[in-house]
């Protein structure tokens, strides 16, 4: 027969009831899933399902705890986070480090408030909120753009310098004609024959030696050799 060592029932430890009152509500316009993952707190996995300005989406949130060890005697210390703080979180952690994100006035479409909120309450009552939110995505989405605008160029076309979300901010402003916007699945890249670096087709300069590489298309545009 085994039984529990006695120093590791002693450092067991214990939580503590959390505050039914105390919740928070996540709300997100992204058509975008949220997945965040807080590995030091516990509960620490949060998901959102991709949402709309008209049809937000939104997770109600409670308090989650981390344990201290201050004395090799003594149980865990239960630290409790409050759900203001655990949602606060959430959204700063995804935000942060987004290309184009300043947290301010060019941001995902993502913010919480206190208390258990459902849809309906949302749409009535974080009218202002909802509003902010699809200004600061709108002001983000139109950074993205102009990224992946200045991306294309640098690299004559190179369908990898633009990133998913610049393709997802193009589509939700409704911008199609954006050469990048393509279908770049099937795109074959050839090697240019002067240098070897990759080119796309329908280009008629390497952009990384200046060697015209299609010199029918390159007289048909009317490009004259400087």
């Amino acid at each position: 027969m085994t039984t529990t060592p006695w120093f590791i029932d002693k450092r067991r430890a214990i939580a503590s009831v959390p505050n039914p009152l105390d919740k928070s509500t996540v709300v997100s316009i992204m058509p975008h899933f949220i997945d965040e993952t807080k590995p030091t707190i516990t509960p620490g996995r949060f998901q959102i399902r991709p949402g709309s300005f008209e049809n937000p989406s939104f997770l109600v949130v409670g308090p989650s705890s981390w344990f201290r060890d201050f004395d090799p005697e003594q149980p865990l210390l239960e630290i409790t986070n409050s759900s203001i703080q655990v949602a606060d979180s959430i959204v700063r952690d995804f935000c942060n480090g987004l290309v184009g994100c300043d947290m301010a006035d060019c941001m995902p479409g993502l913010f919480y408030v206190t208390g258990a909120k459902t849809l309906d309450i949302i749409k009535k009552e974080c009218k202002d909120d909802l509003e902010i939110a699809k200004t600061r995505q709108k002001n983000w989405y139109l950074k993205l753009v102009e990224i992946a605008d200045i991306d294309w160029a640098r690299t004559n076309g190179n369908p990898i310098s633009v990133s998913n979300l610049s393709r997802i901010a193009a589509k939700e402003l409704g911008l199609k004609e954006k050469p990048w916007m393509q279908n770049f699945a099937i795109m074959e890249m050839v090697n240019c024959k002067a240098c070897g670096n990759l080119v796309r087709p329908g280009f008629p300069i390497c952009a990384n030696c200046k060697t015209i590489v299609d010199m029918a298309l390159y007289e048909k545009m009317g490009l004259r050799q400087g």
